[in-house]
């Protein structure tokens, strides 16, 4: 028989021990029962401890469990007594153990032996999600670490019941429920104590909010007050896009910004009196909402103390609010430091952008009367900082000049934050480091001497690319491989010990491309170096190419190697960076040589199966990109690019009648003389003539969390020197589809326009009537798009994000048909996914609202298309 001494959940338990068991429990409840009288004796009796025996432990061994406990052999103690007391705690604390009871096992004289007995917590053996879709049971397992040996307590089964209601409480489910049964698992092979779980979910209806009601406001109408509130709104029929749920944490937040939006209007007094809820049913709440608005203050005198290096009327000019002006706090504050826009122009920027790290911009209320407000503007300039040393670390691959010239900071420079977001840019703009983890660390900052150092730290990121295609076209098979490699080192092309696997870390690009198949082949070459010398930014860029197109018999299947048409080209260009009007100006230049050669090859373009033709041409481009951090995934900034590509005018200085020879041309056309026609085309094309005009912008910017909206538009014209010579039929914009390239011998400009089939949107004034009409692309085209963007993963290894689009666009043959909002529209969404060895891979669904110009088929429909290697 066993007595229990201690009524509490620690349980002490003393053991029989032959016939002195009687005489000990009477001794030990006397000393109870006296406890009021002697605190000695309510401590029980002094023991030195003799052994410590465990026993039901299946995980841990005996001296760990005795570790745990820390009691140590040859220590006194009372039994009972404080120490066992804390024991059982500590025991407790651990959340270990479901059941501990301590046992007298033995006593000789005042040596006292303890059995310790333990009951480990139950591990988890399997789980069980019922209630719920089959995808979401999944999620609640993951979610929630629901892995197997995971230890069973109350208290995690009480936490894991709240956290899952709470989730669906967070998606609008207010009378969500959650029951969680545990059951022992009956296994005699075993020692584990395992239990298997059953999660019984009820999610119930989402609760809808039915009407919002507004007290107390008197300046502000209901309607106001409700569009206060971002994610908080009532049930309304026009209100299709987002529906009316109830989100306590989105409620809380809306609760706080309709304070924010009172204060803004100069009610820095306003607050929010009461609100409530009204349960009409299980899926339908009405909200009370009481607000006082107190009384409206106005900006008073604003005085500046401590500026020396910039007057009043510079900062009060900057800061841009004058007396008089409704009291804005949140307007306030970002004139002083804007926290959401770290380039804005406020005055803690100011001070910043030249020099003044310790710089410190305090406003300060200095008097209240009525309704005004008198401020101060506390300024602290300090010391004009200056770098010291510039470090640089994490960079394994990519050489460190290639790093240094980038960098807008130098040792002994002005300290400049805005040199520093440059840089930042800078170097996550050139593909080689994770632009995510490009981090400035300020090192030494030394207030006194007024100096500090830069430490950046980089984190390399795979950037060369492989391109691994095939697919069956007009000759059979075609077969592609490309590579690129994106930070490659041609001064180390003959080193053996610099193949890792190739030559890495000068930053220069080097890509080579092979396309074949039975009656088509295509071979380039292309070579970057972004800094000639090693100096300067100035860019070479140069690229050689061939393609050769053999005659195909679609019958036999086979290609007539005698007949062929050979494009040979070769292009060099260069590229500076501005100092003016800023650095983030780009001037380009480029000379282009193209030769084709016709043998007993009739392609459509020329109507003369045997000759040549020349193209030369210049281009001249103006480039401003302030795009940042990411290029795969810009964030914010913006990016123009202005390009003029043009030919010589040889019509002018060639002593050739083209009104002429136009006429013979249409002579020859009428009767079919195609010998005339094949002299007179040699003629027209022996060099060809053009010039060609392109302007596009784009714009990013972060609405909210990671939602990124790009907004881009762009426009391209192609036009003739001499209008009897005519636009050549090389160089044309051809819009709709994917925007992929294909196999195109005639130098075609391919604009993508989802929603349609590839190159497809012809010049409506060919199709009036609805007519077909030969598709030899336009000379001018117009195009917009609006994008939103959200990232689900931006990891060096692979980057991923989901679009939604809506774009339209439409061509034309000449400027008097132009009209800038005459397009074909279309919306849809996307995918894009990122990865260093196979460059941007994506999918997009896209909508035809209109009709293919040539056809009377109504709206187009939808559309998939397949993106490989770039971006709209």
């Amino acid at each position: 028989m066993e007595k229990q001494v201690n009524n509490s959940k620690y349980n002490l338990l003393f053991a029989r021990s032959s016939r002195r068991i009687t005489y000990l429990a009477l001794i030990l409840f006397s000393a109870f029962a006296s406890a009021q009288n002697s605190p000695l004796e309510a401590a029980g009796k002094k023991y030195t401890l003799g052994e410590i025996e465990v026993i039901g432990s299946t995980s841990y061994n005996e001296q760990t469990v005795i570790a745990f406990t820390g009691l140590k052999t040859g220590e006194e103690l009372y039994i009972p007594g404080d120490k066992i007391s804390k024991v059982l705690k500590k025991l407790w604390d651990l959340g270990l153990f479901s059941d501990i009871n301590f046992y007298l096992k033995n006593v000789d004289g005042d040596v006292a032996d303890l059995q310790l007995e333990i009951v480990e917590v139950p591990k988890l053996n399997e789980v069980k999600v019922r209630g719920i879709k089959k995808r979401k049971r999944a999620e609640i397992i993951k979610d929630n670490e629901l892995q197997k040996n995971t230890k069973v307590t109350e208290n995690f089964i009480i936490n894991l019941r709240n956290t899952i209601e709470e989730k669906y409480r967070e998606k609008g489910f207010l009378n969500a429920e959650a029951t969680i049964n545990t059951s022992p698992v009956i296994d005699t092979a075993s020692t584990d104590n395992l239990v298997n779980m059953t999660l019984n979910i009820e999610p119930g209806d989402k609760v809808k909010i039915s009407s919002i009601n507004i007290e107390g406001n008197e300046n502000f109408s209901d309607w106001q007050v409700k569009r206060m509130m971002k994610k908080t709104k009532e049930k309304f029929f026009l209100r299709f896009w987002k529906r009316s749920k109830f989100i306590e944490d989105d409620y809380e937040a809306d609760k706080e910004r309709i304070v924010k939006k009172f204060k803004e209007k100069g009610y820095r007094d306003a607050r929010i009196i009461s609100d409530s809820m009204l349960v009409n049913s299980d899926t339908d709440i009405a909200l009370n909402i009481e607000v006082n608005e107190g009384d409206r203050y106005y900006f008073g005198d604003i005085e500046f103390l401590g500026n020396s290096a910039y007057t009043d009327a510079q900062l009060q000019q900057l800061l841009g609010i004058r007396k008089g002006d409704p009291y804005n706090g949140t307007i306030l504050q970002n004139k002083i430091a804007n926290t959401e826009k770290p380039d804005a122009d406020d005055l803690t920027n100011l001070y910043q952008n030249n020099g003044y790290l310790f710089s410190n911009i305090t406003p300060v209320e200095t008097r209240i009367y009525n309704d005004t407000i008198d401020l101060e503007i506390r300024i602290n300039e300090g010391k004009i900082a200056y770098f010291n040393e510039i470090l640089v670390t994490g960079n394994d691959k990519t050489n460190d000049n290639v790093i240094f010239r980038n960098l807008r900071t130098r040792p002994g420079q002005q300290y400049s934050k805005q040199d520093v977001m440059n840089t930042i840019r800078e170097l996550g703009q050139l593909g080689f480091f994770n632009a995510e983890n490009l981090e400035p660390k300020f090192e030494n900052v030394d207030p006194q001497s007024g100096t500090l150092d830069l430490h950046y730290v980089v984190e390399e990121q795979g950037s060369s690319q492989i391109e691994l295609q095939g697919g069956y076209g007009g000759g059979g098979f075609i077969g592609t491989l490309g590579l690129r490699f994106n930070n490659f080192a041609i001064k180390d092309i003959f080193n053996k010990e610099a193949y890792k696997p190739v030559p890495m870390g000068d930053g220069q690009s080097l890509s080579l491309r092979a396309q074949a198949s039975l009656a088509f082949q295509n071979y380039s070459l292309s070579f970057v170096e972004p800094w000639l010398g090693g100096k300067k930014p100035v860019q070479l860029s140069v690229s050689l190419s061939q393609t050769i197109q053999f005659l195909f018999n679609p019958l036999t299947r086979r290609a007539d190697n005698d007949r062929s048409f050979t494009i040979s080209g070769i292009n060099v260009g260069f590229a500076k960076r501005l100092r003016e009007p800023d650095q983030n100006f780009t001037l380009s230049t480029a000379v282009g040589y193209q030769n084709f050669q016709l043998n007993n090859y009739n392609i459509g373009l020329f109507n003369f199966p045997n000759g040549y033709s020349n193209n030369l041409s210049f281009t001249i481009g103006l480039n401003r990109n302030n795009t940042f951090t990411n290029p795969i995934f810009p964030t914010g900034g913006s990016e123009f690019d202005f390009s003029v590509k043009f030919t010589l005018p040889y019509s002018a200085f060639n002593d050739v009648d083209y009104a002429q020879l136009r006429e013979e041309r249409d002579e020859a056309l009428a009767t079919n003389n195609q010998e005339a026609l094949a002299e007179i085309d040699q003629q027209r094309f022996n060099w060809l003539e053009f010039y060609k005009v392109k302007f596009s912008g784009d714009w990013y910017n972060n609405l909210f969390d990671k939602l990124v909206l790009r907004t881009r538009f762009e426009y391209g014209f192609l036009g003739a020197y001499n209008n009897d010579r005519g636009i050549p039929p090389f160089e044309r914009f051809f819009l709709g589809g994917d925007g992929l390239a294909g196999f195109a011998l005639d130098g075609r400009e391919i604009v993508a326009l989802r929603g349609y089939p590839n190159q497809s949107i012809l010049p409506r004034s060919r199709t009036v009537g609805g007519e077909e009409s030969f598709n030899d692309g336009a000379s001018i085209y117009h195009k917009y798009t609006a994008e939103l963007r959200y990232p689900i993963t931006l990891k060096p290894t692979a980057s991923i994000y989901g679009l939604a689009f809506v774009e339209g666009g439409a061509t034309f043959d000449e400027f008097k048909n132009f009209t800038p909002f005459e397009m074909s529209r279309s919306a849809g969404a996307g995918l894009r996914i990122f990865m260093p060895a196979f460059g941007l891979l994506g999918i997009d669904f896209g909508y035809g609202f209109d009709p293919i110009p040539g056809s009377n088929t109504g709206a187009n429909g939808w559309e998939t298309h397949f993106i490989i290697g770039q971006q709209f």
